[in-house]
């Protein structure tokens, strides 16, 4: 048991944030965000559907895809809960355990959509460097262990949080600065020691942002192999095999440096823009995955319009 100060209240419920000043409005902006998860949701879906269906997408490449789709369902579904109960029914309140557990999903998924598009990148680098061998490097059950290993790492890797959050006592404080449940934010709340909390959130920060690295050195390899290339239109076909892997990472990883720049940098933070570049990091990636791959992978596209022709017939 914590012992409290006569004038601390122990906090047990938290407060999440809509836009700020635009309180009056949250009902006609939970209209865009419900046909934006609408949207991400079914988008994923018919990727997950059209490769699981289509035994020509039964290859690395549309495996990983796969892979891609879930987390980024995983990462709608972990904030979806919360974003509607403000924007709906402006409902702020969330439990400790609730916001516990929110964060701690949101955060694994997080890592694990990472970690898919680091494998991505090594996808990509094998299909270029060696495309005779590549079926054979990257067999069906490789893929299943890469997935499964990477997907065990994430989990690993974040499970330390909601134990080490609980065991924070919270007082007084009780609002957070977003429309979901963060680790960092959650943590400044604690009028207890949090410096466990603080070092081991910042070597998760480390770990998803080595990927980011990894996926550069990736990708400096495979425009070394593809400068290696003696045809001018080969050398267009491989970079081109690689754009829809290029716009995922930024969609992905633009939204992260932006706030960790604000967050680091920016002297005057704008709350509102801060709130809206946290909201778009979780909304954006899993709306426009599955409309880059579908606009400039052929074969995910001409898959996707049979389906919904037939359906049409």
């Amino acid at each position: 048991m914590f012992l409290l100060n006569a004038s601390e209240v122990e906090v047990s419920t938290f407060l999440l944030i809509g836009i700020p000043g635009l309180e009056h409005m949250h009902i006609w902006v939970s209209i865009p965000i419900c046909l934006m998860y609408l949207m991400a949701i079914l988008g994923n879906c018919t990727i997950l559907f059209v490769i699981r269906t289509e035994t020509s997408l039964h290859e690395p490449m549309y495996y990983f895809l796969s892979m891609l789709a879930l987390s980024d369902l995983g990462l709608s579904f972990s904030s979806l809960p919360t974003m509607l109960r403000i924007f709906l029914f402006n409902a702020m309140g969330i439990s400790a355990d609730a916001c516990i557990a929110q964060e701690f999903f949101i955060h694994g998924f997080t890592d694990m959509e990472s970690s898919v598009l680091l494998i991505m990148s090594f996808d990509r680098f094998v299909a270029i460097r060696n495309p005779l061998r590549y079926s054979s490097i990257l067999t069906s059950s490789r893929v299943v262990q890469i997935g499964l290993a990477f997907a065990i790492k994430s989990i690993l890797l974040v499970l330390p949080l909601p134990f080490t959050l609980r065991r924070l006592r919270y007082c007084n404080k009780h609002l957070l600065s977003h429309s979901y449940c963060l680790h960092q934010d959650v943590m400044k709340l604690a009028c207890s020691d949090n410096r466990v909390n603080f070092y081991y959130g910042l070597f998760v920060a480390l770990c998803m942002m080595s990927d980011s690295v990894f996926i550069a050195i990736s990708y400096v390899f495979i425009l070394k192999t593809v400068l290696g290339i003696a045809s001018h239109g080969e050398r267009l076909k491989a970079l081109n095999t690689c754009v829809s892997h290029i716009c995922a990472v930024l969609i992905f990883y633009v939204p992260i440096i932006t706030l960790a720049t604000m967050h680091r940098f920016a002297k005057h933070k704008s709350p509102l823009a801060m709130i809206l570049i946290a909201d778009a990091f979780l909304l954006v990636p899993p709306l426009m995955n599955p409309i880059v791959y579908c606009v400039k992978t052929r074969q995910i596209r001409v898959k996707v319009l049979e389906k919904l022709c037939l359906k049409s017939k």
